[in-house]
């Protein structure tokens, strides 16, 4: 998972980039300064928001292009995952994340 911990990589994210799984620490709870677009990021993408204690405060699964979404409650940290990509734990997001699994037979 890609920490993005500058301006510029905060500021473009997925936007004109191949699906990955991101994670941003905003340095401060917030709820207006967590909101997301997806403005020229042309997939879609499960987001989870989390407090300071790394609780989930919000989440978005299959998040389209063009949208924009403010989190319910305040959040410090943002993880963008790929569409089919799940947190293993949301309570702990240090673990890595992992696809859905499908069951072919």
């Amino acid at each position: 998972m890609k920490e993005c911990n500058t301006f510029f990589t905060r500021f473009r994210g997925l936007m004109f980039s191949k699906p990955d799984n991101l994670i941003f620490d905003l340095k401060r709870e917030t709820r207006l300064g967590s909101s997301i677009h997806t403005m020229f990021v042309f997939f879609p993408i499960n987001v989870y928001w989390l407090d300071s204690n790394k609780k989930v405060v919000d989440s978005c699964l299959n998040l389209r292009p063009f949208t924009f979404k403010i989190p319910k409650k305040k959040a410090r940290y943002i993880i963008e995952l790929k569409k089919g990509y799940f947190l293993d734990n949301p309570l702990i997001p240090s673990i890595t994340t992992k696809p859905a699994k499908t069951h072919a037979k």
